[in-house]
């Protein structure tokens, strides 16, 4: 009778600690790491911006998952327990919300993964072995420096697979925002995991490909308190024991303190130019000495946010030097966000910035400036259209726009964020000694989030070369971009400007000309004469119709900057092009 209880007991205790065990199951996601996120990140009353935080920080955590299971995934019974655990880190954060049911993520999309692959394994037998070995050859390092961070993105974005996306929508304040099945996102998560050694928990690793910013180490707090009373306290001493002479010379100072303190603090985006140690920062008096005090024989170019002036450094080297002449608020904003997207990027077809020089000055007041690479061939305008008699041979027409198109193919698709230019024109394409091009000026830049279909901003950039949809309805997209290099490899072939008088006074787009000669099935006609070394009429051919169908009016049949590459690099077929909505005769 005793061991009947006995088994009696066992049973029961058995049959509740199944119940506990079945309604408590533990997410293996550390989500834990995000709590360290940084106070900007976390204050942020950006929703959209706070659900890409989110979206990138799942990410971080698949990858530390990732690291330590070699599995991308969890099993799909932890769904609402990994959804509860992120909720609880995110409620200890200031304007906290409901993750889900804010950002518009469905319940699977946390153990949702990409083609069937959820395995490391599966993932590397997706990539060549020499595409791996880049990867980690390019990232074992630390991702501080800018250079190191540079060359793992460029690595990484190699990987794949990329072109297989399943559209999750969601809805953040009344606007329809797309977040991307984690194809993209794997890339990253398998670089952090297994191509860095210090792994995806690291900051600097974190930054560099998540872009997630986390608080530096914190600092010994009463040390500084100690430090700023002392500081203080002299301060007090000093000003009880001067005279009036030296007491009317602090308080000039002060106000003069005061003034730039102020103005400074007008563009607090201008404190993070000073966090690149890689970037150097001149003097005043050092960029006026370079320009021969910004003499107008230097001038080498005008725009809408201040002159270009050729430089000399002390060393030899000559630079251009861009002075902005907007001294107001806004300007300070323009030129933070110039340095913050040339400083952000590295690649060998896009302007290389030096350095930059943030002065207050007696006579001229605020200055903002920033150098860059001088590029002793001038622009692309210059030699179709400027007065350079010789025209450029097939073969270097052929090296611009490969080395553009690769250039914008990196800003869309190997930068983190996704860059888009904006203004894309032969002006701002710049080529070096050996007509290598150089995509520079990027005043009007945004930078995209990973996973949202458009941007809605108000148009800018130059006429003729503005995409449709983005001059009628402020939608913008990397196909933006796309439209805008079409125009300019039609400039390329066709020696024309993107509006250019055609007959009896009327100016006529450049793209529905070209593309009337295409329909009309005499492409070689766009072609430019007299152009010397031409290529086989094949390949000629070829370069038309790619420019026709990147600057097509219609969004869907323009192809990424990534296939733009292959196309011109392999010299493949470029795809059918649509008839137009509109005909053109």
């Amino acid at each position: 009778m005793m061991s009947k209880f006995i088994l009696f007991v066992v049973l029961n205790l058995c049959f509740v600690s199944s119940q506990s065990t079945s309604t408590s199951i533990n997410c293996p996601l550390d989500f834990t790491i995000l709590s360290h996120l940084s106070a900007a990140s976390r204050n942020s009353t950006d929703v959209i911006s706070q659900c890409k935080l989110i979206l990138q920080g799942i990410r971080l955590v698949q990858s530390d998952y990732l690291r330590h299971s070699n599995s991308f995934l969890v099993s799909t019974a932890f769904t609402e327990s990994c959804w509860q655990s992120l909720q609880s880190v995110f409620n200890e954060y200031p304007h906290s919300f409901n993750i889900r049911s804010t950002c518009g993520f469905q319940a699977q999309f946390i153990t949702q993964g990409c083609n069937n692959i959820t395995t490391r394994g599966q993932y590397e037998a997706k990539n060549s072995h020499l595409t791996l070995n880049n990867v980690v050859k390019s990232c074992k390092k630390t991702l501080q420096n800018r250079n190191f961070c540079a060359e793992c993105s460029l690595a990484t974005s190699g990987l794949g697979p990329s072109d297989s996306h399943e559209a999750l929508p969601s809805d953040v304040k009344g606007e329809k925002v797309y977040y991307e099945s984690d194809c993209v996102g794997y890339r990253w998560m398998y670089a952090a995991a297994f191509g860095n050694s210090y792994g995806p928990a690291d900051r600097h690793t974190a930054n560099c490909l998540l872009a997630l910013t986390f608080d530096s180490p914190k600092s010994n707090k009463k040390h500084i308190k100690t430090i700023t009373f002392v500081f203080l306290a002299f301060g007090f001493l000093i000003l009880v024991m001067a005279c009036v002479g030296f007491w009317l010379m602090w308080r000039y100072k002060l106000n003069m303190y005061k003034r730039q303190k102020k103005i400074f603090n007008s563009s607090p985006d201008l404190d993070m130019i000073g966090g690149d140690a890689t970037l150097i920062k001149f003097t005043f008096s050092e960029v006026q000495k370079a320009t021969n005090n910004f003499s107008l024989l230097n001038i080498i170019g005008r725009g809408k946010y201040g002159n270009v002036f050729k430089g000399v450094l002390p060393d030899g080297t000559e630079v251009a030097v861009k002075r902005f002449k907007n001294c107001s608020a806004a300007g300070d904003t323009s030129f933070a966000h110039e340095v913050e997207v040339i400083a952000s990027v590295l690649h060998v077809n896009l302007v290389a910035l030096r350095g930059y020089c943030i002065a207050i000055t007696k006579y001229e007041g605020h200055q903002r400036i920033i150098l860059f690479d001088l590029m002793k061939n001038g622009s692309l305008d210059d030699h179709l259209f400027g007065s350079t008699e010789k025209k450029l041979s097939w073969p270097i027409r052929q090296k611009i726009a490969l080395g553009t198109a690769r250039g914008l193919a990196y800003l869309h698709h190997g930068a983190q964020p996704c860059i888009i230019h904006r203004d894309v024109k032969a002006s701002n394409i710049l080529l070096d000694d050996d007509f290598e091009p150089k995509v520079a000026d990027f005043g009007l830049a945004k930078f995209a989030l990973e996973g949202v279909s458009h941007l809605s901003t108000h148009a800018a950039g130059t006429m003729g070369y503005v995409a449709p949809e983005y001059a009628l309805l402020g939608q913008l997209t990397e196909r933006s971009d796309v439209y805008s290099f079409g125009i300019v490899l039609l400039e390329l072939l066709s020696g024309k400007k993107a509006l250019f008088e055609h007959q009896d006074d009327q100016y006529t787009l450049l793209a529905d000309w070209a593309w009337s000669l295409v329909r009309k099935g005499r492409p070689l006609d766009v072609v430019e004469e007299g152009i010397a070394e031409l290529g086989p009429v094949e390949i000629m051919e070829n370069y038309v119709f790619l420019a026709v169908i990147c600057c097509h009016p219609q969004l869907y049949a323009r192809p990424t900057m990534d296939q733009i590459v292959k196309i011109l690099d392999s010299l493949s077929p470029v795809p059918v092009i649509p008839e137009r909505p509109v005909s053109v005769n």
